[in-house]
């Protein structure tokens, strides 16, 4: 289906919200009723996952079932690091194969999920402490897509991502998310997508296909991060880098890592934690995930 008929069809649906105004009014009984929505912490490892039938994919569709059914999706992904805060404001942002020797079925993949610039725009306003751009260029990257078509395959609910802006520091993103707290409100599941291990220099490729095969100090950094969310640890899941030598392995760059404060940074005291897919792939990487609310 090419983009203009799904356009079409997508207005005849009543997917797409075009106005403020219209996003207001579609959620303004949610937000009256204190509805909260859940927040994902979402491994998303490998681009394969995107059309691999696998353990991963599979409770990434079944989670889709166990949660209310959002009003739209806002992603943090590991794979959009820009000068300052962006968020995607397009009527239907582009598919991005971000990834490069994988085989073509994965190329050909799209994923025709329409945007929602009103609610981007709500989200401008929403933040006071910094400034969030409008961006038409960028579009859905496999930290997004590759996740969410296993979990809304009708590609029928708006999806938006907000960028990570590499010039800040981990308080920054932390914070940054408390501000986002009434889309939580208002129907909107945020996500963020990356992974707490990743450390691709140390791929055991010979383990590639042994899921729960974790270097020690891996498992152990993990097993820590996922205590330190459960206790409401966050100071010191924001200063990662005194963790010691197991947080260096573990998160040699910040960027599959920034996504975890985003979604850390949206609990609350009311919410319970849950985790998922809580699996090393390949030594070091895991795929641990979590569920607030």
């Amino acid at each position: 289906m090419n983009r203009k008929r799904f356009l079409v069809n997508s207005l005849k649906g009543g997917i797409a919200v075009t106005t403020l105004s219209a996003f207001n009014n579609f959620t303004s009984s949610l937000s009256q009723q204190d509805y909260v929505m859940p927040v994902l912490f979402i491994g998303h490892g490998s681009p394969m996952n995107g059309i691999e039938d696998n353990e991963f994919s599979q409770r990434w569709s079944s989670m889709a079932k166990e949660i209310p059914e959002p009003k739209a999706v806002l992603v943090v992904s590991a794979h959009w690091f820009t000068k300052g805060t962006r968020i995607t404001a397009m009527d239907f942002p582009k598919t991005i194969h971000d990834f490069g020797g994988f085989p073509q079925e994965l190329f050909d993949v799209q994923y025709p999920a329409p945007g929602n610039p009103a609610l981007a725009q709500e989200t401008v306003q929403m933040v006071k402490s910094t400034h969030i751009e409008l961006d038409h260029e960028w579009g859905l990257d496999h930290g997004t897509w590759t996740v969410i078509r296993h979990m809304y395959p009708k590609a029928n609910i708006p999806v938006l991502q907000l960028s990570i802006d590499y010039t800040k520091n981990p308080e920054y993103h932390y914070s940054l998310a408390h501000e986002l707290y009434e889309l939580r409100k208002k129907g909107v599941l945020i996500i963020g997508s990356g992974n707490m291990v990743h450390n691709l220099r140390m791929v055991a490729w010979d383990k590639i296909n042994e899921p729960g095969y974790g270097y020690d100090w891996a498992l152990t950094l993990n097993d820590k991060f996922k205590s330190l969310i459960t206790s409401g640890g966050h100071k010191q899941l924001i200063n990662y880098q005194s963790l010691g030598a197991d947080a260096r392995l573990a998160i040699p760059t910040p960027d599959h890592y920034i996504p975890l404060l985003y979604s850390i940074g949206l609990q609350t005291a009311k919410d319970d934690i849950s985790f998922f897919n809580d699996k090393a792939v390949a030594g070091s990487l895991t795929m641990t995930s979590v569920k607030i609310g």
